[in-house]
């Protein structure tokens, strides 16, 4: 039988500004990547999420990313590796301190936005990334962009790792996420949505904008929280899964 994680990035609300569904989401999905304050979220945001995580037995992520809540996080930043790992555990023991609050585990660690997409292809970021997650729980799992220098720097520390597609996302034929500055980054037809997260569980395969297959592991499948039809899509997606013989779980395989 096919098996896989379906994670949602959430906990991006901020002061008086609301942000995505996650008390609804949460019932599709079974890992949720909690921001930490720096690119979306705030200290109650954190904790309210981490309590819903918690009673809907999902699994909690943390979700760090660059101090940029204008850009959401989206936007590159010249980091050195050491910035990004003072960040990094900067916000994972923030979360840290929530969850073990709630009486909680933490399950893994998964970069957020531009810090994702700029250590997927800098092996020194990917390195110090992978560091810091090693350095605070061992047992921690790195999800990272499949085929990407960050699976290979938490694999080489000693990390679990969990290859990570994308649902809503196109490709390029490296392997890459389309920028999200190309007007085709985005999939906005949840039939064709559908139709890749099916295709990467069962065949391993993507089909990339310039028309070649592209073979990658899925592990586990990222939908965003901030989307508009997040909620619909979460659950059809979910039910998808099912009728196509995917059993959605959390992720729980031995060290690479």
């Amino acid at each position: 039988m096919y098996t896989v994680d379906l994670n949602c990035d959430m906990g991006e609300s901020f002061g008086i500004y609301e942000i995505g569904s996650d008390e609804e989401i949460l019932d599709y999905i079974t890992s949720a990547n909690i921001a930490c304050g720096f690119h979306a979220g705030d200290p109650a945001t954190m904790r309210r999420t981490v309590q819903l995580a918690l009673s809907k037995g999902v699994g909690i992520g943390v979700h760090p990313g660059f101090q940029d809540l204008v850009g959401f996080g989206r936007r590159e930043m010249k980091i050195s590796p050491l910035e990004a790992y003072d960040i990094m555990i900067y916000q994972i023991g923030s979360l840290y301190g929530f969850a073990k609050a709630e009486g909680a585990k933490l399950q893994h660690v998964k970069p957020h936005g531009a810090l994702y997409n700029m250590a997927a292809k800098d092996p020194a970021l990917a390195e110090a990334i992978a560091e810091a997650i090693y350095k605070i729980d061992p047992e921690l799992i790195l999800y990272g962009l499949a085929g990407s220098k960050l699976i290979d720097a938490g694999r080489k520390i000693g990390l679990r790792t969990a290859n990570e597609v994308f649902a809503d996302r196109t490709y390029q034929e490296d392997g890459s996420l389309t920028p999200r500055t190309n007007p085709n980054a985005l999939i906005t037809d949840s039939t064709v949505s559908v139709k890749q997260v099916i295709t990467l569980v069962k065949e391993g395969r993507v089909r990339s904008l310039q028309g070649t297959d592209v073979f990658i592991q899925a592990d586990t499948v990222c939908i965003h929280g901030d989307g508009r039809e997040a909620l619909e899509f979460a659950k059809t997606l979910s039910e998808a899964l099912k009728e196509s013989g995917i059993k959605q779980s959390i992720i729980n395989h031995n060290k690479e």
